[in-house]
């Protein structure tokens, strides 16, 4: 392992959960950034959202890339919103490989916890539709590595933990 993983995707495409769980298989170190960001700043995402703006959140996790990659390698989930600044791509390019989890968005739909997302829970469904359209090319375009997540979820686990492996070179071995 020589280099970090970063999970992206949109609010309620598997990263947290499948990262999580792959990490958990492997024996890897895994990071979950809108849960460490949570922790470090003593609320939730929409709690941050909603005590110090949007632009804040994003400088956190600009400021928590940029530490991982003074760290040793892991697995990351990122925030759906991550990736869509510039300079955050260029840090995860620089410092790792980018996996996209690409889930349709109808399954999105039909099974995203609109309260557990700060830019959605005001809006609803029409505003993750919105997200989807404005994100998706960006996230084709910035991965290394795509994740097809629309078997479920036992399914999804077993294609991210081959894409970890082969990545890392870990050839059917847990560390």
């Amino acid at each position: 392992m020589d280099h970090h993983i970063f999970i992206i995707g949109m609010p309620g495409s598997g990263k947290s959960s499948l990262g999580r769980k792959v990490g958990s298989i492997l024996r890897v170190p895994y990071v979950d950034m809108d849960r460490l960001i949570s922790e470090e700043l003593g609320g939730s995402v929409t709690e941050i959202f909603a005590r110090w703006g949007e632009d804040a959140f994003r400088n956190a996790e600009t400021n928590l890339l940029i530490r991982l990659t003074r760290e040793a390698p892991c697995l990351v989930s990122t925030g759906g919103g991550t990736v869509m600044r510039e300079v955050n791509r260029a840090i995860m390019k620089s410092s790792g490989v980018i996996l996209l989890v690409d889930r349709p968005l109808d399954q999105i739909l039909s099974d995203i916890k609109l309260d557990r997302r700060p830019l959605l829970a005001e809006k609803g469904l029409g505003e993750v539709e919105r997200l989807y359209r404005e994100r998706i090319d960006t996230y084709r375009a910035s991965a290394d590595l795509v994740l097809r997540n629309s078997e479920g979820y036992f399914s999804g686990v077993s294609g991210m933990e081959k894409l970890v492996r082969e990545c890392w070179g870990l050839n059917g071995r847990t560390r």
